[in-house]
């Protein structure tokens, strides 16, 4: 995949709109009753990033970012500020934040998750971009130490322990992280006029599957 591992500038996605959204079929029975179904087993992130455009800096910054990335060529990084941490937005990530697997005496590579509960129901989403120097791990309750118990690469998600954790010992995550994206179009079309005036340009940003 074309990806640039870098960070769209925080300061113009602070006061973006957007979320994950699912693909659902329904079929409306004759009797009127319904079959649903979906083929995604993951949602998948749409962002409006021309919101939380401020100033003409701000464009011209966009603007920058924009012909780097070649238009949709490149994918990159995206902070979703509404959902960027192991925990609570105010809270700091911990080690004991996600139960991310189960060791089997054997494997020693993990991916990142974070598991997403309502009730009695769960989604387990994979972490593909971590951000560097956040992630802190734990096996059984105990705090491991990076480049010592495990490394971590911030491109994949990928967490690998130099030795196997114990059957059955839970493996705790937390971490930071951001959402691979692009963008959305091949144009962005700025008016100084109307952007003095409060409009601001449509930036459609869409996730990818890294």
């Amino acid at each position: 995949m074309s990806f640039h591992e870098i960070r769209f500038p925080t300061r113009l996605s602070f006061g973006s709109v957007g979320g994950p959204e699912r693909r659902t079929d329904v079929v409306t029975l004759a009797n009127g009753f319904e079959e649903r179904n979906t083929p995604w087993a993951h949602s998948r992130r749409r962002y409006d990033a021309g919101l939380g455009m401020r100033s003409l800096d701000d464009i011209e910054a966009l603007v920058a970012f924009f012909e780097a990335r070649q238009g949709q060529l490149f994918g990159f990084r995206w902070k979703d500020w509404s959902d960027f941490k192991s925990c609570a937005p105010s809270d700091a990530p911990r080690y004991t934040d996600q139960v991310i697997a189960y060791g089997d005496g054997v494997t020693r590579v993990f991916q990142l998750t974070k598991t997403y509960r309502s009730g009695a129901q769960s989604y387990q989403r994979p972490i593909r971009k971590p951000v560097a120097g956040t992630v802190v791990m734990g096996v059984e309750d105990v705090e491991a130490r990076e480049a010592v118990h495990f490394e971590i690469d911030a491109t994949t998600g990928l967490v690998t322990f130099t030795e196997p954790p114990m059957q059955d010992a839970p493996i705790t995550a937390g971490f930071e992280f951001d959402v691979p994206v692009r963008f959305d179009t091949d144009a962005i079309r700025t008016s100084v006029a109307s952007f003095q005036a409060g409009q601001a340009p449509d930036v459609p940003v869409i996730e990818v599957r890294a």
